[in-house]
């Protein structure tokens, strides 16, 4: 799916990427601990967050990932918004919650980076 799909799936506004919306994506994850994202996420991914900071620009650009996607009706500081730009990291913002953007993309086609962690070590 184009991540100009995703735009549209979730009428979200473009805030940094306008060039980028021809984007590949498959996969997407959610949360808003990096902590999880660090251990989770995978390259390629859309990232599904509610943290607008420029921790989150960092931790996506460690891990490649596709775009970001700001849920709640977030709007990211001009200071992540700079750090994206000169990353190259697309950054949308949607009004849906965290649930229902998951949903909407699952129901598109977008999958989970995993399906579930092992017990043992959080871990799939």
């Amino acid at each position: 799916m184009k991540l100009s799909d995703v735009k549209e799936i979730l009428d979200a506004e473009v805030i940094v990427g306008e060039d980028n919306l021809d984007l590949e994506v498959k996969t997407a994850f959610g949360a808003d601990l990096m902590s999880d994202v660090l251990a989770f996420a995978k390259a390629g991914s859309l990232l599904l967050t509610g943290l607008t900071n420029t921790q989150v620009i960092r931790t996506a650009n460690v891990l490649d990932i596709a775009a970001i996607i700001l849920v709640r009706g977030k709007k990211p500081s001009t200071e992540t918004i700079a750090l994206a730009k000169e990353l190259k990291i697309p950054i949308l913002t949607t009004k849906y919650i965290l649930f229902e953007t998951a949903g909407r993309l699952y129901t598109k086609g977008i999958v989970g980076c995993l399906q579930k962690v092992d017990n043992a070590s959080g871990r799939n």
